[in-house]
């Protein structure tokens, strides 16, 4: 290579290459700016615009038309009434404003939705109650007795839904177990406990209960078992808030047998 070769600017070095690039070239060598320091790419041009300039790309052996997908992605998928058509006017959608007629259960739809609620562990408890009572007002299966078969159907299954939605979240247990399935998270209620230290105070637990002698010994046990739970379950909060899920986990498993504890005793008294 000659000396002049070597000492070619590099503005014209890829002025020479741009009008090089072959006409079937999937970019447009419009797109990007050429300066005497360096070539970049327009700011206009966003791998979103790149992607709607291929008619269509290879993902192994399937051909996907890239315009259609982009196109897809963008349009709101809208659900409506399956009686009267009539788009949603707020959320969650479980009775038809329009028409009043009780709509099929969306599986996309959580208990925190239902309620209006951010997925917490932290709520109003207290709260829940009144919002409960006036779904039911909307979704009782008794309110649609002389509607369709199939009404009555959706009747039933919302209002099961909102029932089972209501038992969850008032309970610190079994809500913070719902909290983790919605983080696509198990919790096995009956593993065995392989913590020798929570074993052997388990284990003390349950022989206090044995020999309690009257109520006030019981109601003594279940004071404990309560503060026990109260602390177990800001450990949870703390650990589901900073999304560590192994003492989230490991909360819940205390928090379980603690309440059986507390269950027991409430059959004694």
């Amino acid at each position: 290579m000659s000396k002049k070769n070597l000492f070619t600017p590099l503005s014209i070095f890829m002025r020479k290459r741009l009008t090089s690039i072959p006409p079937d070239f999937p970019f447009n060598s419009s797109q990007f700016k050429c300066s005497t320091s360096l070539l970049s790419p327009a700011p206009s041009i966003t791998p979103y615009d790149r992607l709607l300039h291929e008619p269509s790309r290879y993902f192994g052996n399937v051909r996907v038309s890239i315009r259609s997908v982009c196109s897809a992605s963008s349009q709101k998928i809208e659900s409506r009434c399956w009686n009267c058509h009539a788009i949603p006017e707020s959320a969650p959608f479980l009775v038809c404003q329009s028409c009043r007629s009780i709509q099929p259960v969306d599986k996309s739809i959580d208990y925190f939705d239902i309620f209006g609620l951010e997925k917490n562990y932290d709520i109003e408890v207290k709260n829940l109650e009144g919002e409960y009572k006036n779904w039911q007002k909307k979704i009782h299966p008794d309110l649609v007795h002389s509607k369709s078969e199939k009404e009555r159907d959706f009747a039933a299954e919302q209002s099961a839904k909102v029932i089972d939605a209501y038992r969850t979240l008032t309970r610190p247990l079994s809500r913070a177990i719902y909290l983790l399935k919605l983080e696509g998270i198990e919790v096995d209620d009956e593993q065995t406990v392989s913590d020798p230290e929570l074993l052997a105070e388990i284990l003390e637990i349950r022989e206090a209960v044995e020999d309690a002698a009257d109520s006030e010994a019981l109601n003594h046990i279940r004071s404990e078992m309560q503060e026990k739970l109260k602390h177990w379950s800001n450990v949870f909060a703390d650990a589901f808030q900073s999304r560590n899920f192994e003492e989230a986990k490991s909360s819940i498993q205390r928090m379980t047998y603690y309440e059986r504890v507390t269950d027991e005793v409430a059959k004694k008294l």
